[in-house]
C-alpha cells in the first residue's frame, strides 16, 4: 500500500515536471534557437559582405536617340514640339534598350571581351561569379542581366546604361561598346528600313514609267486613228465657222425684209436673197452635224474620248513624277544617318567599387532577419496559447 502511494506520487511529480518543462522550457529553448539562428545568419552575412564579396566596379553612360530626318514631312506646329519628337525618341530608346539586354548582344560581347571568363573568374567569390564557365546560354544570360542594366528615364528621356565588372577596364569596356554597338544598330536598322523603301519605289518608278508610256501612246494611236491633232481645236473651228454662217444669214434676211418693202416677192434679188440663205442653212446643219448628232460618231464624242484619254496620260505622269521625287528623298535618307545616338554622358572610369553595398547589405539582411525572427516567435506564441 505504501509502495504504491510512493509510486503515485513519483508518477505526479514526473507529470508536473514534464509539463512544466512543456510549458516554461519548451518555448525558450525555441525562442533562444529563432534567436540564435538569426543572429549566426546576420554573422554570416556580415563575414560575407564585408570580407568576402568580390569588388564589383560600375561604368555608366547616359545616352538619347535624335532623329536627323525631321524636316521629312512633320508638321512643327506646337503640339508636335511638346509630344511628337519626344514620343519618338521614347520609342527609339526602348528599341535599343531591348537590343543591348538581348542575347545578339550577350553574343557581340562575349566574341569580343570575352565575358565568360570575366564573369567566371574563380577568383572571385562564389556568390556573385557565375559558376561555371561553360553554362548554357539561358544562364549566361540571365546572369549578364544581373550585372548590365539599361533604364529609361521618362521624366528626363534619356537611356541610362550601368555595366558591372570585376575590374575597371573591364566595366569600363563593356559600357563602351553598349554605347557603339547600340548606335550602329539603330542605323543599320534605320538603313535597312531605307533600302527596302528605296527598292520598292525604284519597282513603283518603273511601274509608273511604263504606264504613262502607254497612256501617251494610247493618246497618240486616238489622233492617227481620228486623224485629229486636237479635237478640241477642231470642235471651237467648227464652232467658229458656224457662228459666222449664222451671221451671214442673219444679215441676208435682213437685206430680204429690206427689199420686199418695195419689190415683189418674185423679184430675182429676192429670189437669190432667198437661195443665198437656203445655202448657208444647209452649211451650218452640215456643221452641226459634225459637232453633234444623235447617232453619235461626232466630234464631241471624239473630244469627250479624247479629253478622257489626255486625263489618264496627265495623272498618269503626274504619279510618275510624285515617284520619282519619293525615290530620290529615299536615297538621300538612306545614305546618311537617320538616327545618332548623342551620348550625354561618356562611359565612366570607375575608380571605386560601388558594388556590392556592404554596410547597406549588412544592415538590410540583419534587419530582415531579426524580423522573421520576431514573426517566427510570435506564431510560435500565438500555437502555444491555442494549445493551452
Amino acid at each position: 500500500m505504501i509502495d504504491r502511494i510512493k509510486q503515485t506520487r513519483m508518477a505526479l511529480v514526473s507529470a508536473r515536471l514534464l509539463g512544466w518543462l512543456q510549458q516554461e522550457m519548451a518555448p525558450a529553448l525555441l525562442r533562444r534557437r529563432i534567436i540564435g539562428a538569426a543572429v549566426i545568419a546576420s554573422l554570416l552575412a556580415t563575414i560575407y559582405w564585408l570580407f568576402i564579396a568580390s569588388d564589383r566596379y560600375v561604368s555608366e553612360a547616359h545616352v538619347i536617340i535624335q532623329r536627323t530626318d525631321l524636316a521629312g514631312g512633320q508638321s512643327m506646329d506646337f503640339s508636335s514640339l511638346l509630344g511628337g519628337a519626344i514620343n519618338g525618341s521614347r520609342a527609339d530608346q526602348l528599341l535599343l534598350r531591348d537590343h543591348l539586354l538581348s542575347i545578339d548582344m550577350l553574343k557581340k560581347l562575349d566574341a569580343t571581351l570575352n565575358l565568360r571568363a570575366h564573369y567566371s573568374d574563380s577568383q572571385r567569390d562564389p556568390l556573385s561569379r557565375m559558376w561555371f564557365q561553360d553554362a548554357s546560354m539561358e544562364w549566361f544570360h540571365r546572369h549578364y542581366l544581373t550585372r548590365v542594366s539599361v533604364e529609361f528615364d521618362e521624366y528626363a528621356g534619356v537611356l541610362l546604361i550601368k555595366s558591372q565588372g570585376y575590374d575597371p577596364k573591364k566595366a569600363h569596356a563593356i559600357t563602351s561598346m553598349l554605347v557603339r554597338e547600340g548606335e550602329k544598330f539603330m542605323n543599320e536598322m534605320a538603313h535597312d528600313l531605307a533600302d527596302e523603301q528605296v527598292a520598292f519605289l525604284e519597282k513603283q518608278v518603273e511601274q509608273m514609267s511604263q504606264r504613262t508610256l502607254q497612256a501617251r501612246q494610247a493618246v497618240l494611236n486616238y489622233q492617227n486613228r481620228k486623224g485629229l491633232v486636237s479635237p478640241q481645236a477642231t470642235v471651237t473651228t467648227l464652232a467658229g465657222i458656224v457662228a459666222k454662217l449664222e451671221a451671214q444669214r442673219t444679215e441676208l434676211e435682213i437685206q430680204r425684209r429690206a427689199l420686199q418693202a418695195y419689190l415683189v416677192s418674185d423679184h430675182p434679188n429676192i429670189v437669190q436673197l432667198d437661195q443665198q440663205a437656203a445655202a448657208i442653212t444647209r452649211q451650218i446643219a452640215e456643221e452641226e452635224a459634225k459637232l453633234a448628232s444623235p447617232g453619235g460618231r461626232t466630234l464631241n464624242r471624239t473630244v469627250e474620248e479624247f479629253q478622257r484619254l489626255e486625263m489618264e496620260a496627265g495623272f498618269a505622269q503626274d504619279v510618275y513624277k510624285t515617284a520619282l521625287i519619293a525615290l530620290e528623298k529615299g536615297r538621300v535618307e538612306a545614305i546618311r544617318t537617320l538616327k545618332k545616338v548623342s551620348v550625354l554622358q561618356a562611359p565612366s572610369q570607375p575608380e571605386f567599387a560601388l558594388e556590392p553595398r556592404r554596410y547597406y547589405n549588412t544592415l538590410v539582411f540583419t534587419l530582415v532577419a531579426m524580423l522573421l525572427a520576431g514573426v517566427a516567435h510570435l506564431l510560435a506564441a500565438i500555437v502555444r496559447d491555442h494549445k493551452d
